[in-house]
């Protein structure tokens, strides 16, 4: 057997990129205020061209991975950490349109010392006009699912997506999962899962890896001590149909992933019906 690997207490923070533009500059200019510590950034970039990347990459402490292909938000992530040696026991996965709060990765540091099982923390995530993402949930259940996806829209306070998102007094907290624009990681705990599921090329990615964190007995951890900005809509605005489309896909391989047998299929093929549906009438006129 195996003995797993020992890591160091080093900091790096890998950054998901796909023509990240002006956004990449914030992300790296306000990280450098957001911890006191040495942390080695890798730029995992999905196979975009943009001049914003051969610019953070001359920071000294930044490294510029060129993966050469779009493996998608959990697959470039999952080879930006194995660049990483094994002196980095903490590595913080994040889109690079956010900004940090002075101070927060260190307050995510220190709520990470409370919590000796916590294998993935989030901070609070706010919008850029101040509201506060619901960023830590329940895990989605196929009940939850279909009436979020029904009801979501027309209208919000419903039952079951009041429940889902779990919008409430932050508090520090476990969750079911946690949103994958900014996690801190215990590195051990992301090896033992195997990181992200590279089957989710976009979305979901982050809800399957909460699932499988908890279910090998670590904990997602909501720590709204810490806080970052959320600007949002960079990448995913290039091709909204096509975002909508993944989505919706892996919306259905999360539910099917954890309903198999015989007795699920009629279930599932509706599933996939009505969100097809859905995808239809939302993408009228696009």
């Amino acid at each position: 057997m195996t003995e797993p690997t020992r890591y160091g207490d080093g900091l790096a923070v890998v950054v998901v990129t796909y023509f990240p533009g002006d956004d990449l500059e914030r992300f790296l200019d306000t990280l450098e205020k957001a911890t006191t510590r040495d942390v080695r950034v890798v730029l995992a970039d999905n196979d975009s061209v943009d001049d914003a990347l051969d610019k953070a990459a001359r920071r000294k402490n930044v490294r510029l991975l060129r993966i050469g292909e779009n493996l998608g938000y959990g697959g470039g992530a999952n080879r930006g950490v194995a660049e990483l040696d094994e002196s980095y026991g903490w590595v913080v996965v994040a889109n690079p349109d956010l900004e940090w709060d002075p101070g927060s990765l260190d307050v995510l540091l220190d709520v990470a010392k409370r919590w000796p099982r916590g294998g993935a923390f989030g901070p609070l995530i706010r919008e850029p006009d101040g509201t506060v993402y619901p960023s830590a949930r329940l895990l989605p259940s196929i009940g939850r699912g279909i009436g979020h996806a029904v009801f979501g829209r027309i209208w919000p306070a419903n039952p079951w997506t009041r429940a889902y998102r779990q919008e409430r007094a932050p508090v520090e907290r476990t969750s079911g999962w946690l949103s994958g624009s900014c996690q801190l990681f215990r590195r051990e705990a992301f090896d033992s899962v195997g990181g992200f599921d590279t089957r989710y090329f976009m979305y979901f990615e982050d809800v399957d890896l909460g699932d499988r964190i908890g279910r090998a007995g670590w904990r997602n951890v909501y720590a709204p001590s810490a806080a970052v900005t959320h600007v949002g809509g960079t990448a995913t605005s290039r091709a909204p149909k096509k975002m909508l489309a993944a989505h919706h896909a892996s919306a259905y391989r999360y539910l099917a992933d954890r309903h198999r047998g015989l007795a699920w299929k009629p279930v599932l093929a509706a599933i996939k019906l009505g969100l097809a549906l859905r995808l239809k009438l939302e993408t009228r006129g696009q």
